[in-house]
């Protein structure tokens, strides 16, 4: 077994030189007093964001940190209030009919950043667009409870066809083939929010660069300088534009969260997300107020390209899932409540029994080796023909980290993983193109339903289905749970649909994250909240606060 405390002090899973430089510092807040251009001022915010974003269309956007971005551009029907709750956003309320499968939407008076009024065209001309083929938008599937949308989505029905239809300009209809308790939800999802057709049509590509960008939420793209910051500007014109304290928002990358750590410390964020795990320890006892560590739904694991030798045998998979000692990575890898995960649907889900759980749980670490060995010998690897591949990460702090420790788990059984780090936007395109044998993912809730999670798995998701996984019996269980009303009912073949992925290894559960993020004490109206959504909008700057 490794010997995960002798790594911890020769500081591969410690915090290195931090607590060197820790011990007798005293700490202080240096926003208020920094004067750089007068952009620390009580108007202006400054996010760490992790990663450089790919795009800001939100029909294209795939990550979290660009969700941040188009999350503070647009507004979808509903959108998310302080808490990271649905609350109503372009649409002023809703409707169901009798049989819960037609939505009528009231939209609330609104312009465009440019002046041009927004109506029910725009969302019918929206959701036909995310839904079209040429889009080839990765979170299309998430739209295919709507009519007629997997059809459009594959070519083999028009754009006409999408079961949504603009009654008058202020009432959008959309009619669902299935019924979809979480509506509230979905409809604050980036693949719902509207687009300006007609910016769109003058500007094609280039309709979201700063120059040309129409927006309907409370900001709206200034500046865009790559690998540096992104400046939104407050949209005037935004509906509840009056309550917006902050006029400007800086969203930067920031990959490295120790240096990231370096520029909160010295006032250069106000806020990040992410915090290194080494350093975990040392923040939470030097600046034990800006920490905030919260519950939150996401899932982090290791994918396997199931159509690529040798990841196609089962045999091979499940090996590498045995070695992976979760408990270790939780505690003392990453070390800021974060848990082993033994299933993929998040054990916080509501309303969703979460029985599933790899077959293996309960045994040893000892026997888990043991029989990990076994399977790689019956599979035809041995001392004489090692298993060697490629593990594809984001080069991050904590992904790197993890790594290490998978490396070394790994090895134990024999198999040796060669780490391969790239910026966050480049892994992740790697994994939605299947050029890949094994990676580092994760799945952040888009919706809080197990279905957003479990629909990962099924065959007609495309790009979100990194690992090629098909299995017809797993399908099937989705599809009934689409049709099934009795929420008891729905969980249950949810469940068992979830324990068919985790018996074919389609993937290995790691653990179940949580949300790190440092807060200036400026900063006033932070929530923390399960999927650590919190709007620019609903947040103000004191800077005299200070610690």
């Amino acid at each position: 077994m490794v010997d995960w405390n002798a790594l911890s002090r020769r500081g591969v899973l410690g915090a290195g030189g931090v607590a060197a430089v820790a011990a007798g510092a005293t700490f202080a807040w240096h926003g208020a007093g920094s004067a750089r251009s007068g952009r620390f001022d009580s108007t202006t915010f400054h996010r760490g964001n992790r990663a450089e974003p790919d795009s800001l269309d939100p029909h294209l956007a795939t990550s979290q940190y660009e969700y941040e971005i188009v999350g503070d551009m647009f507004v979808g029907l509903m959108t998310e209030n302080a808490a990271g709750d649905p609350v109503p956003g372009a649409a002023l309320g809703y409707e169901a009919s009798s049989d819960g499968l037609v939505y009528t939407f009231h939209l609330r008076p609104h312009n465009w950043s440019d002046g041009t009024p927004v109506t029910a065209r725009d969302f019918v001309y929206s959701l036909r667009r995310v839904l079209s083929p040429k889009t080839a938008a990765m979170s299309a599937g998430i739209l295919y409870c709507i009519r007629n949308a997997q059809d459009v989505n594959g070519g083999r029905l028009p754009p006409e066809a999408l079961g949504v239809r603009a009654i008058d300009d202020r009432t959008l209809e959309i009619t669902f083939r299935v019924e979809v308790p979480y509506i509230a939800q979905l409809v604050t999802h980036n693949a719902t929010y509207p687009v300006p057709q007609h910016a769109i049509e003058k500007y094609g590509e280039a309709w979201c660069r700063p120059e040309n960008a129409v927006s309907n939420g409370p900001y709206v793209v200034r500046e865009w300088l790559p690998n540096d910051h992104i400046l939104l500007v407050k949209n005037a014109r935004f509906f509840d534009a009056h309550n917006a304290a902050i006029e400007r928002v800086y969203y930067y990358p920031t990959e490295d969260y120790s240096a990231a750590l370096k520029r909160f410390r010295a006032g250069e964020l106000d806020m990040n997300i992410g915090v290194p795990s080494q350093e975990i320890a040392w923040v939470k006892t030097a600046l034990p107020s800006a920490l905030h560590i919260a519950p939150y739904l996401e899932s982090q694991y290791v994918v396997f390209n199931a159509v690529q030798k040798p990841f196609s045998d089962a045999r091979v998979r499940e090996s590498l899932s045995l070695a992976i000692d979760r408990e270790v990575i939780a505690a003392k890898v990453l070390r800021a409540g974060e848990r082993a995960a033994y299933s993929f649907v998040p054990p916080q889900m509501p309303g969703y029994p979460g029985k599933a759980a790899v077959r293996f749980r309960s045994l040893p670490m000892a026997a888990r080796i043991a029989k990990a060995k076994a399977l790689l010998a019956d599979a035809g690897y041995g001392p004489d023909n090692p298993l060697t591949f490629d593990y594809n990460i984001k080069n991050e702090t904590d992904p790197r980290l993890v790594a290490v420790a998978l490396q070394a788990m790994w090895s134990e059984i024999g198999a040796h993983a060669r780490i391969v780090p790239s910026d966050s936007k480049i892994h992740y395109n790697l994994l939605m193109n299947q050029s890949f044998a094994v990676a580092e993912a994760g799945w952040v809730a888009d919706y809080r339903d197990a279905k957003n999670f479990l629909m990962w798995g099924l065959a007609f998701t495309k790009v979100m289905n990194y690992g090629s996984y098909h299995n017809p019996r797993f399908d099937a269980l989705m599809e009934q749970a689409d049709h099934t009303v009795d929420p008891l009912s729905r969980g249950n073949l949810m469940c068992d649909a979830e324990q068919i992925v985790l018996d074919d290894v389609a993937l290995a559960p790691v653990y179940f994250a949580v949300s790190r993020t440092l807060v200036s004490p400026a900063v006033k109206g932070w929530v923390d909240n399960q999927i650590n959504v919190n709007r620019t909008r609903f947040l103000s700057l004191d800077r005299s606060r200070t610690v």
